[in-house]
């Protein structure tokens, strides 16, 4: 990936608060300068791929900083967010299907958010709906990649991964490029505090909606 460059950057925008910790701090500001840079839209394809097997930060720090730069563009920086995070889904799948013996260590010591309780905890997810957990994980703050890892340990039918990902990933992804469109730089503040929440909020509502549904009569 080119470094950014700060020749042709775009008005400059308030930094969302970064997470605490030395290195998380200094790689999350590291993604927020990509903003700045005429390259930032690969920046936005490389780091949505990334983060859906191995990277910390979520692709969408960078997302709404570019949008709330050029709110026009926000659903184009939507789509390629999903098409390159649900390609990086494939890419987690394969590792875990392939070479997950020789790395697994690696993971659990090194990448935030794995650890040998919540890849069991994930497995018993899959046994119940692999479907639901990989949708869930995708369309809020639960950490996509160890879903799409543990889908290729446990062997969830590559169309469920990517079915369940492009679902999960573009509602999330354009749930964001509509605020940014529709209130522009304004909504960039109120986004980074609170989407975490509302992607809860509304995949609880949905599972909850469904769930309802399922126990309905039928006559």
């Amino acid at each position: 990936m080119p470094s950014p460059s700060h020749k042709q950057s775009p008005p400059a925008v308030d930094a969302p608060t970064p997470p605490a910790g030395g290195p998380l701090r200094r790689l999350y500001r590291w993604v927020l300068s990509w903003a700045h840079s005429p390259h930032g839209l690969t920046a936005l394809a490389v780091i949505s791929f990334m983060e859906s097997s191995f990277f910390p930060i979520p692709p969408d720090v960078l997302q709404i900083a570019l949008s709330a730069s050029r709110p026009t563009r926000s659903f184009l920086y939507a789509g390629v967010s999903a098409v390159a995070s649900v390609a990086g889904a494939l890419l987690g799948w394969f590792i875990g299907f392939g070479i997950w013996h020789f790395v697994s260590q690696f993971f659990f010591d090194w990448v935030p958010g794995f650890s040998p309780e919540k890849f069991a905890y994930v497995e018993n997810l899959y046994r119940e709906n692999a479907g639901w957990a990989i949708f869930t994980a995708a369309f809020t703050p639960i950490p996509f990649k160890i879903f799409t890892i543990a889908a290729g340990v446990f062997e969830v039918p590559l169309t469920t991964l990517v079915v369940a990902s492009s679902i999960g990933r573009s509602s999330r992804f354009f749930l964001v490029a509509g605020v940014m469109w529709y209130f522009g730089d304004k909504a960039k503040v109120f986004l980074d505090r609170w989407l975490e929440v509302i992607t809860i909020l509304l995949g609880l509502l949905l599972v909850g909606g469904f769930v309802a549904l399922r126990w309905l009569p039928t006559h």
